[in-house]
């Protein structure tokens, strides 16, 4: 993959940055995982401190100069990509002053143990002043990098390379409408259910690890050998390399899809991780392209895949097994309930259709913080008005409002726009599959996930960051980010299914 001589040198020098990626992600793990409350300031210091080593082995002028040298001569799509990875990052950590990005890293170490004990006390000041100074922070992040139309573009593009505030009004100005359209005529028509008894039936919680186990089994989760199964309040992903990548999901004890679909959501992301190519390994190019092409490859397999009748049947018999409540259900019954439609207050449990109001709720609110237009101390409010008014209902708590997501407590301001570019995109996938696929149904239903995995490897996954997520999606599927497919799917399967 690596044959060029002044590519070979740039690699060489990439290892180093790529070992500190590698142990901030076990540290990251790590703090969710298993640290102690207390262990958090030695923790931020650590953190800071590598972040700060990172920036300075990227700005390193040799490297630089290495990635001039090689951009000049003849080089493969590999190599090409590795010179486009690299010079993004160097372009970010130059434009980046190591004081703020030491600030930036110290003050969201402290903020996510903040926001965890805010949203257990329901107490929205405590997270306040927090907030406030991570979005003054990242306003001066968004200045150091540059932008041409809009502040918030300079934050999208960290997160989904060449993503621009025009791009997501695009998107939303169909799916604003299309879902409202769509939602309404579903509680209309009641086809779906908006509430379902097995909602508030406990579980018993090792029987439902071992149902979660059972289900990673099957789509072929390599428990053990690459991969771990672990707890924590707010479902993720980390990976430390592609024979190293682990997930999480949580255990209410009621409700047992939340737990279920968490698992499957994050199996997802870990897929697209461990599929990468080997000749990729401890390179800048053995990641994900970019969160919204993540978020496709978890939102595929939750949703199309998950919540798709053809799979509810085939575990159908895994499910009463492991969960002996199920033994009176149907699988039609349970396949309503685990696509029942209802606005609701909390993003990570809403349905299909109205996943993307939330997510919609906040990009407007990430919008007015840049622009400065809203005060941290009316944001719970103005979170209320607008959940009122695309959704229809309005939290009655901080925790099941403006405190219920640990993004902003992390400083990932723009990076909710990527959940949507994901769901839309992963409908695009699916559209492409069905073609390329006909009997895809029928597998799902048999089980037999071999071909979806092979498909996905060579389309997504393989490929890592080597390709800019607008020219995968072209190379792969020949088209750009459409939400076009994201609506005849919810149109085909919540009003004609």
């Amino acid at each position: 993959m690596f044959s060029n001589k002044k590519i070979k040198e740039v690699l060489k020098k990439a290892r180093t940055i790529w070992s500190l990626d590698h142990a901030s992600s076990l540290m990251g793990w790590d703090l969710e995982v298993n640290m102690p409350k207390e262990g958090v300031s030695e923790r931020g210091i650590a953190a800071s401190e590598i972040a700060v080593l990172r920036q300075k082995l990227l700005l390193d002028g040799e490297l630089s100069k290495l990635l001039d040298e090689a951009s000049k001569e003849n080089l493969n799509d590999y190599e090409k990509g590795l010179v486009r990875v690299l010079r993004r990052e160097i372009r970010i950590a130059r434009a980046l002053p190591p004081d703020l990005v030491q600030e930036l890293t110290r003050i969201t170490q402290e903020a996510r143990i903040a926001w965890r004990e805010a949203k257990y006390k329901d107490d929205y000041e405590r997270f306040e002043p927090y907030l406030e100074k991570i979005v003054e922070l990242e306003k001066k992040v968004a200045e150091y990098l540059g932008y041409e139309k809009h502040p918030y573009d300079a934050l999208l593009d960290l997160y989904e390379e060449g993503l621009t505030t025009d791009d997501v009004e695009k998107i939303f100005s169909v799916l604003e409408s299309g879902v409202r359209k769509v939602l309404s005529r579903v509680l209309e028509e009641s086809r779906f259910p908006r509430e379902h008894e097995l909602e508030n039936v406990r579980y018993d919680v090792e029987s439902m690890k071992r149902l979660n186990m059972r289900i990673l089994e099957i789509f072929g989760y390599p428990l053990g050998a690459r991969a771990r199964l672990d707890i924590s309040s707010h479902p993720f992903t980390t990976h430390m390399g592609i024979r190293d990548v682990r997930i999480t999901t949580r255990y209410e004890g009621f409700d047992f899809k939340r737990s279920l679909f968490g698992a499957i959501h994050e199996f997802g992301h870990a897929l697209y991780e461990l599929q990468i190519d080997e000749g990729l390994m401890a390179t800048p190019l053995a990641n994900g392209v970019s969160l919204g092409i993540h978020e496709s490859q978890s939102r595929f397999w939750e949703n199309m895949i998950g919540r798709s009748k053809p799979f509810v049947n085939g575990i159908y018999k895994t499910l009463v097994e492991n969960l002996s409540f199920l033994k009176e259900r149907s699988p039609d019954d349970l396949y309503l309930y685990f696509n029942s439609v209802k606005p609701s207050l909390i993003r990570t449990e809403a349905d299909e259709v109205t996943y993307n109001l939330h997510i919609l709720v906040r990009f407007r609110l990430e919008l007015r913080m840049i622009e400065g237009d809203v005060k941290m101390g009316e944001l719970p409010a103005v979170w209320d008005d607008l959940m009122d008014e695309l959704l229809g209902i309005r939290p009655k708590s901080y925790r099941d409002g403006v405190l219920q997501d640990i993004h902003w407590s992390m400083g990932s301001i723009g990076y909710f726009p990527t959940y949507t570019i994901g769901n839309v995109v992963s409908a695009q996938i699916r559209h492409h599959m069905l073609k390329d696929m006909p009997d895809l149904h029928d597998k799902v239903n048999k089980l037999d996930f071999n071909e979806v995995r092979r498909y996905l490897r060579e389309k997504i996954h393989k490929w890592g960051s080597t390709y800019a997520p607008k020219e995968l999606l072209m190379r792969s599927f020949g088209e750009e980010i459409n939400p076009g497919p994201f609506m005849r799917y919810l149109e085909e399967k919540y009003l004609k299914g």
